[in-house]
């Protein structure tokens, strides 16, 4: 990581839920990295136990089952666990409307405080940074592909959380103009 938000401590987040709206429906997944001055120091995943069954679909997108989450915990005893493990970071999400709006809704439904957590969003980051002429659109896979993420996005939190933060590292070294080292490659090739 460079610049200002080097000596920062972010925690990437990213959940997957059994449907599309956190008014109707659960997380069934946590997944999240901690980077601290840019390095890997810490990883959090929990399954989640909803209490309605997971749609079929949805099985199908994350490979979440019901026998997977049978004997895990309750959202309010994940949450806790995953605030223990943020602390007092700045978080990361991509698209980080969905994200957050399911975290502090089960939130809210447990009885938890959410804390005001300062979140940088690398989806709008990245519409900031990149135009059509360098990606087609801004959804992870294709930011990961972009940045060669070492880790491909699967609809699982902690797989998708670890995309995530090395798009984010891409982007900022990007906003401090340093191109993306596929990139620099096709560059040298064509000249």
């Amino acid at each position: 990581m460079i610049g200002p938000l080097a000596d920062l401590t972010v925690v990437v987040v990213d959940v997957e839920t059994t449907g599309w709206l956190s008014d109707r429906a659960e997380l069934t997944e946590i997944g999240a990295v901690r980077l601290t001055a840019g390095q890997l120091t810490g990883e959090f995943c929990s399954l989640i136990r909803p209490a309605r069954p997971i749609p079929a679909d949805i099985i199908t997108l994350t490979g979440i089952t019901e026998v997977m989450v049978s004997q895990a915990p309750s959202v309010a005893t994940a949450l806790r666990a995953f605030l223990t493990f943020a602390g007092d970071c700045i978080l990361v999400a991509h698209n980080s409307g969905f994200d957050l709006g399911f975290l502090t809704s089960a939130s809210a439904a447990s009885g938890l405080a959410w804390p005001r957590f300062p979140v940088l969003d690398t989806a709008s980051l990245a519409r900031l940074l990149l135009g059509p002429d360098e990606v087609p659109d801004c959804r992870l896979a294709t930011l990961a592909a972009y940045f060669s993420a070492r880790t491909a996005p699967s609809h699982r939190a902690l797989a998708d959380a670890r995309a995530t933060a090395d798009v984010l590292t891409g982007l900022l070294a990007l906003a401090a103009g340093d191109q993306p080292a596929g990139q620099q490659v096709l560059r040298r090739l064509a000249s």
